[in-house]
């Protein structure tokens, strides 16, 4: 026993030791590097900080993991000459030194494996492109842009497989690009160079402003190239008529004029435009039926995604950066932090740790996009980027978040942490791995689809229901609404359970905004900024009703309301024309009419519906109460637990004093 505690105490002792080195600034194997780099290229003084009797992980442009240099960003401090020394720092991830007057030859950055994002532009580098960058396979950002580069693009740039960034525009680099093929590239741009030759396949997708200014340049999207002649002359384009040794005349040609009579040619010509009608009526069936089989095609493999299960996941291929630069710009030196919210077992992180993230976009809402990030851990976290809000400041937000991070309920989507700088706001959540409620509701409309049975949509509207109320009354003051209910709003954790997700951010609405999702939208809503437990009330009603008939709640401005699966429908007000004509039936999914003895349930569900979406606000019920009427239709007696997210039973609501605002 003595001697695994022995072994212990020495491996404490050897981990101390190894912390105090690093935490001697002369003792760090980058302090020397970094002092090296000031003398050769601080001729201003800039980094004043950088000095010995400090931690150098506290200089200006420095961070530090684990004592190691692993982010230098160093940018507009007028540094010049070059930085051979920073080629040394082979713990660095992140290397930004844009907008200096650094000159040279790109220095070799073999050494730097773990390279994650390389600013270089806006300086006076010459020489040609650095033949040690394709060994770096772990770039995904690459900006060589505004400088002096010469000689061709290698084709061994292929070799960075994760690369999303490339920038080599306003250089002077010359020859083809044929050879350039990266797949998961998003951002780039080659305009301003002597490049030559066809723009390949692979970058045809990227708009002309990607490769304006390089004059001998063709092929989509920028102009069509011309047809190279054997000697490798470039030839005039090719034309079935211009150029061609034979004259086309516009007539049949004619052999011994003065023996045809004026009929036989008058008749040739009848004869000549008969044909050309023919070919032109067959060139029309032609193209349609060349367009029909397109559209069959893509249409069905539009189907065969949903059918197989990707719903949500359509999106999935875009490989995305939540920052084209080494982090979020902002003022200062204020660049803000992780804030996360206390929850047992969580794995914290940083931002650099979501820059180097897989990122997939799940989708775009009311008030950003939505992604799912896979950390170096391994990791999973949905990741919200705050875009089109208003915040009033940081405090202001600082404080509102504290609210939402607060809220833990198994019917609700966690939120587990945030960040703040001026420019850009993430909220990071826990990751519902099966998707959302409109795709299990409305994916795949046709021949091999799955429904969603009664059981499931009940399990779901209950679920949601108890989600909704736990928000609605875990705060006595401020009162929170949710703000956004819809069912892309409603995902599904890997146990089938419902959560609801992206509340309480209605707050952070343009000033007299209305909600996006207008179909959920309580009459009574003028400013989004206020949006009440009341109209939470409504929206969910909606919710219902498209849970019992399968159609989407959008309003089509200047359509009319109806109509099959797919029809854009104003769902209460067709509801409710449908029900006084006595014709309730007609309401409810048809895949819901294969199950036996569910009658009596879905009318009980639509009555709900119908009193939640009740045109005058007093006359909806609490969400608490709604919880217990969709329960009692499960046959699920209300434990405690679920007793204490209604506030009281009366059907009314009679406590809402309105917003969220406050």
């Amino acid at each position: 026993m003595a001697k695994p505690i022995h072994r212990y105490l020495h491996f404490i002792v050897l981990l101390s030791l190894l912390h105090f080195i690093l935490s001697q600034p002369s003792l760090n194997p980058d302090f020397k590097i970094l002092l090296a780099f000031k003398n050769a290229s601080d001729t201003t003084n800039k980094l004043s900080s950088w000095n010995e009797t400090v931690d150098l992980c506290t200089w200006y442009g420095v961070s530090c993991n684990r004592g190691r240099v692993y982010r230098l960003v160093l940018e507009g401090l007028e540094l010049r000459g070059g930085f051979e020394p920073l080629a040394s720092l082979n713990q660095l991830r992140v290397l930004s030194l844009k907008q200096n007057r650094l000159s040279g030859t790109i220095p070799d950055l073999s050494n730097l494996s773990a390279l994650k994002l390389l600013f270089l532009s806006y300086n006076q580098f010459s020489g040609e492109f650095p033949s040690s960058i394709p060994s770096l396979t772990r770039l995904y950002r690459l900006d060589l842009s505004y400088n002096n580069i010469s000689g061709q693009i290698p084709v061994t740039v292929n070799h960075l497989t994760h690369l999303l960034t490339l920038r080599l525009e306003g250089n002077q680099f010359s020859g083809p690009i044929t050879g350039l093929n990266l797949p998961n590239l998003q951002d780039f741009n080659v305009s301003s160079n002597q490049l030559t030759g066809a723009v390949p396949t692979s970058l045809s997708s990227f708009p002309q402003t990607a490769f304006v200014n390089n004059p001998v340049l063709c092929g989509s999207p920028l102009p069509s190239c011309k047809s190279t002649a054997p000697d490798g002359a470039v030839a005039s384009p090719v034309s079935p008529v211009k150029g061609s040794p034979a004259v086309i005349s516009s007539s049949p040609a004619v052999s011994g004029a003065n023996a045809q009579g004026n009929g036989h040619r008058s008749g040739a010509r009848k004869m000549s435009m008969l044909a050309v009608i023919a070919i032109i009526v067959g060139d029309l069936l032609v193209l349609c039926l060349v367009s029909l089989l397109l559209y069959c095609y893509f249409l069905r493999s539009y189907v065969a995604k949903i059918r197989d299960g990707r719903g949500s996941r359509l999106l999935e291929s875009e490989k995305v950066v939540y920052s084209a630069g080494p982090y979020p710009p902002q003022a200062g030196n204020d660049r803000g932090k992780m804030v996360f919210f206390e929850e047992g077992g969580s794995k914290r992180f940083e931002l650099e740790d979501l820059l180097r993230a897989s990122a997939e976009m799940l989708g775009k809402g009311g008030f950003g996009t939505a992604y799912k990030a896979i950390l170096d851990d391994g990791n999973v976290v949905a990741v919200k980027r705050l875009k089109e809000v208003q915040v009033g400041g940081k405090r202001e937000f600082e404080q509102h978040m504290e609210l939402l991070g607060r809220l833990r309920h198994p019917n609700v989507v966690s939120l587990k942490a945030y960040y703040y700088a001026r420019d850009e706001k993430l909220l990071v959540y826990a990751y519902m791995p099966n998707g959302s409620l409109f795709w299990l509701l409305h994916g795949n409309r046709g021949p091999g689809r799955t429904p969603l049975d009664w059981t499931t949509r009940l399990k779901i509207a209950a679920g949601a229901a108890r989600g909704v109320a736990y928000i609605h009354h875990y705060y006595r003051s401020p009162r929170l609404a949710h703000g956004n209910i819809r069912s892309t709003n409603v995902l599904l954790d890997n146990t089938g359970n419902a959560r609801v997700c992206d509340y309480g951010l209605s707050v952070f609405a343009s000033p007299n905004s209305l909600p996006r999702s207008t179909g959920y939208r309580a009459p009574e809503v003028t400013d989004g900024r206020r949006y009440s437990q009341k109209a939470d009330v409504y929206a969910f009603g909606v919710l219902l009703l498209e849970l019992l008939t399968g159609k989407c709640p959008f309003v089509m401005e200047g359509g009319a309301p109806g109509g099959g699966y797919g029809g854009v429908v104003d769902l209460p007000r067709w509801v409710q024309s449908v029900v006084r004509e006595e014709w309730t039936a007609e309401v409810f999914d048809l895949e819901l009419m294969r199950y036996k003895d569910i009658e009596e349930e879905m009318v009980g569900l639509l009555q709900i519906a119908m009193a939640c979406t009740s045109p005058s606000p007093d006359q909806r019920p609490k969400i608490g109460y709604v919880v217990k009427m969709i329960e009692e239709i499960r046959g699920v007696e209300m434990t405690p637990s679920h007793e204490s997210d209604s506030v009281s039973d009366s059907p009314n609501v009679s406590d809402d004093t309105g917003g969220v605002s406050h």
